[in-house]
C-alpha cells in the first residue's frame, strides 16, 4: 500500500470544525452519523451500477453461487 502523504480534505475539514474536546456519547453519534453518510453513497454507486449494466436478481443468484478463487503464488 502507498504510504499516505499529507491529510485529505475531509480531514482537515474535521480537523478545523472539531477542534474542541467532545464527550464520548458526541463522539459516538458523529461516527455514526459519517458511517451512515458514507454508507448511503456506496448504495447510491451500487444503485447507479445496477441500473447502468441493467443487472437483475437473477445476477445477483449468480454471483452468490460462484466461487471465488485466486490464483496462489507457489
Amino acid at each position: 500500500m502507498e504510504a499516505v502523504k499529507g491529510l485529505t480534505n475531509l480531514q482537515l475539514e474535521l480537523l478545523k470544525m472539531f477542534s474542541i474536546p467532545l464527550k464520548e456519547d458526541q463522539l459516538k453519534e458523529i461516527k455514526a452519523l459519517l458511517s451512515r453518510y458514507f454508507a448511503e453513497k456506496a448504495t447510491e454507486e451500487m444503485d447507479a451500477l445496477w441500473d447502468a449494466n441493467n443487472w437483475s436478481d437473477e445476477k445477483m443468484r449468480e454471483w452468490a453461487q460462484e466461487h471465488m478463487r485466486t490464483k496462489s503464488k507457489h
